[in-house]
Formats: C-alpha cells, sequence, structure tokens
C-alpha cells in the first residue's frame, strides 16, 4: 500500500510540471482501484507528437524511473482520435473532419452535411 501511496504523490507532483512546460497538453485524469492497487492515468494531449514534449518535464523524466526501483510494474497505451463518435459507431456516412478540440460550428445535430447545407456552405 505504501508504494501506491507514494506513487500517487508523486504523480501529483509530477503533473503540474508537466502542465506547465510540455506543449500540447490538455489534461489528465487519474483513476485508483484500491482493491487491486493498480493506478489509471488518463491523460489528453493536442496531437500525437505533443505526448514527446513530457521528456522535455525533468521531474517527469526522473519520476519515469522510479516505478522500477520501487518494483511497480508499470505499462502504456495511446488511443488516437480516430473520427467523429457517429462514424465510429454508424459507419463512413459520416465525414465530420473535425476533432474534438475544435468547435461546433452548429449546434443543431445531424449529419455533418446536413448541418453544413443547413448553414449554405
Amino acid at each position: 500500500m505504501f508504494r501506491l501511496l507514494l506513487v500517487l504523490a508523486l504523480h501529483l507532483r509530477t503533473k503540474s510540471d508537466v502542465r506547465r512546460r510540455a506543449t500540447g497538453f490538455l489534461g489528465a485524469k487519474l483513476l485508483v482501484d484500491w482493491r487491486r492497487r493498480t493506478v489509471l492515468n488518463i491523460s489528453l494531449w493536442q496531437d500525437l507528437d505533443s505526448i514527446y514534449s513530457m521528456g522535455d518535464v525533468p521531474r517527469h523524466v526522473a519520476a519515469a524511473h522510479l516505478p522500477h526501483r520501487l518494483g511497480v510494474a508499470t505499462t502504456c497505451g495511446i488511443f488516437c482520435f480516430v473520427g467523429d463518435w457517429r462514424r465510429v459507431m454508424f459507419g463512413s456516412g459520416w465525414n465530420d473532419p473535425r476533432t474534438p478540440l475544435q468547435p461546433l460550428s452548429s449546434g443543431r445535430p445531424g449529419r455533418p452535411e446536413e448541418v453544413d447545407n443547413a448553414n449554405g456552405h
């Protein structure tokens, strides 16, 4: 339990440095499963290249080596934006190229083509 608490404290301390120094960092959420003694960190980045800016944060680089020394197993997965949720769920009829980081041009629900036509584009 001590190692889990240490990893949590280190994560909280490191997160503020990453927020200040890493380019493209949008935010993070830390989830803890106390029964399994597992920490899940979900971070959001502006684009895939931004993730590498964590290497420019000295405290993050140092913190990344600590779990191994503590005997804590770690793993990482990177999940990229693949399209509007409607395209992912319902197929290619939804061809909205926007990412979630871009503002919506219309609040009207519907196929992107319908939204564009309604706005005169």
